[in-house]
């Protein structure tokens, strides 16, 4: 399994260029575990990411993991009721 960490912002302003980079991983990779501790800031655009590539995760019948969430990226799935959209185990701590 190939684990992958973001880093500072998911949003409007950086949604794109980590698309293509996630995208990229997941093309390389069929078992893709990505990190989300580090992760500053997260808004629809980010959240829209984090979806998109699990959809083409499933599309592929490619195995993806989210873990560690940062209190940012907590903080979005709870308010838009997402946590169990994932299929992730999510640990608070």
């Amino acid at each position: 399994m190939e684990m992958l960490v973001i880093t500072g912002e998911l949003t409007i302003y950086t949604a794109a260029s980590e698309k293509l980079n996630l995208l990229s991983c997941l093309e390389k990779n069929d078992d893709l575990e990505i990190n989300l501790s580090q992760v500053s800031e997260i808004d629809c655009a980010g959240l829209q990411v984090l979806i998109a590539l699990k959809q083409e995760a499933t599309r592929s019948h490619k195995k993806l993991h989210y873990s560690m969430h940062s209190k940012a990226v907590l903080e979005v799935l709870e308010m838009t009721n997402m946590s169990a959209s994932f299929g992730d185990q999510i640990i608070l701590t």
